[in-house]
C-alpha cells in the first residue's frame, strides 16, 4: 500500500517530466452511468465510468455478483477490464467495492484508490466478510458474490486532501465519514461533479425523495454533518450517487439530506425510548419512514427505495450509534 500525500503521481501513460506542471482541467471528460442491474433490478447500483482521452476510471465498480454485467456495460463503451487505469473507491462496503479484487486479478496494473482505514480490509477482507455475514446470513453470496483480496501493490492509500492527476484531469479527494469511517468523496473541479458514494444517500434519478443509508457498524451523525459541510463548500453542480445516478440540484439535495438525517436521529431516539423489542422497533421505524416517503413517491417507487435502502440494516446502525453514544456519555 502506497500512501499518497498531496498530489498523486500521474497514472498511465506518464508524460515527460517537463509537462508535469501543466494544469489538466480543460480537456473534455465524459462521465457515464453504468447500471449494474443488481439482482436483476435496474437503478440500484451505479458505477461511474470516467473517460478522458486514453484514460478510463471507475468510481465504485460494484459487488462481485454483478461483474459480468459490468463487463457488458464496459463493452458497450468499447472497453475491456484491461483498458481500465484506475478504480476510485468511495468506501469498501460490498455493494461498492466487492468486484475490485477480481478486476485487479484480471488487470494486474490496475491502480485502486481507497482510504487508509479501508485499505487493510481490501488486502485481507476476512473481518469485513465475517461482519457482513452476520448481517446478511445465507443471502450474502447471492447478493454480493465473491470479494477477492486486492494485492497490496495495487493500492494507493488516501487520507483526504489529495489532488489526483487522472489522465488529463484532476480529482480532489475529501475525507467524508459519517456513513462509514473509511468513506471519501471525489470532486472534479472542472465540471464541479462530486462522486459522493453513500454520503448523500439514496435518490433515484428524477425523484425528490432522498433516503439515508445508516448501516452498522460506525455511522456518526456528527461526522456526517461535517462531511456534508465539506462537500457543500465545494459548490458542486452535480452529485453522483452510487444509489442511483446524478442529482442535478446539489445544493437542494444536500440541504434536504441534512434535514432527513436529523429527522432520523430524532425518530430513532423516540423509538428506542419506548423500550420495545428489536422486531417491534424495526417495524415502527419502517412504518414511519414509509409514511414520510409516501408523500413523495408512488407505491412502486417506494418499493424500489425500500429494496435499495435495506431499512432493517439502517435501524441496526441507528440503534448501535445511540448505544455507543450512551456508553460514551456514561
Amino acid at each position: 500500500m502506497r500512501p499518497n500525500g498531496g498530489r498523486a503521481s500521474l497514472l498511465v501513460p506518464k508524460p515527460p517530466s517537463n509537462l508535469l506542471r501543466v494544469r489538466y482541467t480543460t480537456l473534455p471528460m465524459t462521465i457515464s452511468i453504468l447500471d449494474l442491474d443488481w439482482t436483476g433490478k435496474g437503478r440500484c447500483i451505479a458505477s461511474a465510468l470516467i473517460r478522458s482521452e486514453d484514460f478510463a476510471a471507475l468510481v465504485d465498480p460494484g459487488p462481485g455478483s454483478t461483474i459480468e454485467n459490468l463487463r457488458e456495460r464496459l463493452a458497450a463503451h468499447h472497453l475491456r477490464v484491461a483498458d481500465l487505469n484506475v478504480i476510485l473507491l468511495t468506501h469498501i462496503h460490498l455493494d461498492h467495492a466487492g468486484a475490485t479484487g477480481a478486476l485487479a486479478r484480471e488487470s494486474p496494473g490496475l491502480r485502486v484508490y481507497v482510504h487508509r482505514r479501508g485499505a487493510p480490509h481490501m488486502v485481507d477482507p476476512t473481518k469485513l466478510l465475517t461482519s457482513a455475514e452476520r448481517l446478511y446470513g445465507t443471502e450474502m453470496k447471492p447478493l454480493f458474490g465473491e470479494f477477492l483480496p486486492v494485492p497490496e501493490s495495487n493500492l494507493e492509500v488516501l487520507e483526504g486532501g489529495e489532488t489526483l492527476a487522472l489522465g488529463e484531469r484532476e480529482m480532489q479527494v475529501l475525507y467524508t465519514p459519517g456513513h462509514a469511517s473509511h468513506h471519501v468523496t471525489y470532486f472534479d473541479p472542472a465540471d464541479r461533479v462530486a462522486f459522493v458514494g453513500d454520503t448523500a444517500g439514496i435518490c433515484i434519478e428524477g425523484n425528490r425523495f432522498v433516503l439515508p443509508a445508516t448501516p452498522p457498524p460506525d455511522i456518526s451523525f456528527e461526522l456526517w454533518e461535517a462531511s456534508l459541510d465539506a462537500i457543500g463548500q465545494l459548490y458542486p453542480r452535480r452529485l453522483f450517487l452510487t444509489h442511483f445516478g446524478f442529482s442535478d440540484q446539489a445544493d437542494q439535495h444536500l440541504k434536504a439530506y441534512r434535514e432527513r438525517l436529523r429527522q432520523w436521529d430524532k425518530l430513532s431516539r423516540e423509538i428506542l425510548a419506548r423500550g420495545n423489542d428489536q422486531m417491534e422497533a424495526v417495524r415502527d421505524f419502517a412504518r414511519s419512514v414509509a409514511a414520510e416517503a409516501a408523500e413523495f413517491l408512488t407505491p412502486q417507487e417506494l418499493s424500489h427505495y425500500v429494496f435499495n435502502g435495506a431499512l432493517q440494516l439502517s435501524w441496526l446502525g441507528l440503534a448501535r450509534y445511540h448505544q455507543k453514544r450512551a456508553e460514551k456519555n456514561a
